[in-house]
């Protein structure tokens, strides 16, 4: 499974690709204002900045709700860099564009994913990833890991190429869950990922070998 992050935030991006285990990054309009990024052309150099802190996919959403305004925009978007991905929320135009985008080359992004119909059509037009949001289902009380298992069993069933992206990540438990799933991609937050790290016997035992060699070296 790839590991995504999800934000804007530049020095989280730094850190998670530090570790040596990020594979992309994904962003959308509320994690751009969240960095107060303001205006297209400095959302752009955004996107290029990130573009050189990891080599790996960035997703970039368009903000255009109409056919036209979307390519417009995710034409834009994916001149900007090879890594840009471009994303597009699961709406008719929506569908619209991806398809036409993949006719084009030009790789994409379906998010706002809430159903295992949406991801269907999603992957009949030729997304290059499908974004089911887990958390937010899980906050009105549905089975976000269930849809990503359910479109991930979909997609191995008849062939589709799309890669099961799982976004709305809440908790390291939700990564191990969605591995679980078989999603193909999971796009986290920093804190997410740096759990995944902490153990208390990992903690515990490096005390210990710690205090050994002390015990022996003093």
């Amino acid at each position: 499974m790839k590991f995504f992050i999800d934000t804007a935030n530049l020095a989280q991006i730094r850190e998670a690709n530090e570790l040596g285990v990020l594979d992309g990054v994904t962003t959308n309009p509320s994690l751009m204002a969240r960095e107060n990024i303001r205006g297209e052309e400095a959302c752009r150099r955004h996107y290029l900045e990130i573009c050189r802190i990891v080599d790996g996919d960035v997703s970039a959403e368009v903000i255009a709700t109409d056919f036209d305004g979307m390519v417009r925009e995710g034409e834009a978007l994916a001149a900007l860099h090879a890594n840009i991905v471009v994303k597009l929320p699961c709406t008719a135009d929506g569908i619209r564009a991806v398809k036409y985008f993949a006719g084009k080359g030009i790789r994409t992004n379906c998010t706002l994913v809430f159903s295992a119909g949406q991801a269907l059509l999603a992957a009949k037009a030729g997304a290059t990833y499908v974004s089911p949001f887990v958390g937010r289902l899980d906050d009105i009380s549905e089975d976000g890991i269930g849809l990503v298992a359910h479109i991930v069993r979909i997609y191995r069933t008849y062939g589709y190429r799309t890669q099961v992206l799982a976004a709305s990540i809440r908790s390291t438990r939700h990564i191990i869950q969605c591995l679980d799933a078989g999603a193909d991609v999971a796009t986290c937050p920093l804190a997410a990922i740096r759990g995944l790290l902490k153990h208390p016997l990992t903690e515990s035992g490096l005390a210990q070998f710690l205090a050994d060699h002390a015990k022996v070296n003093a």
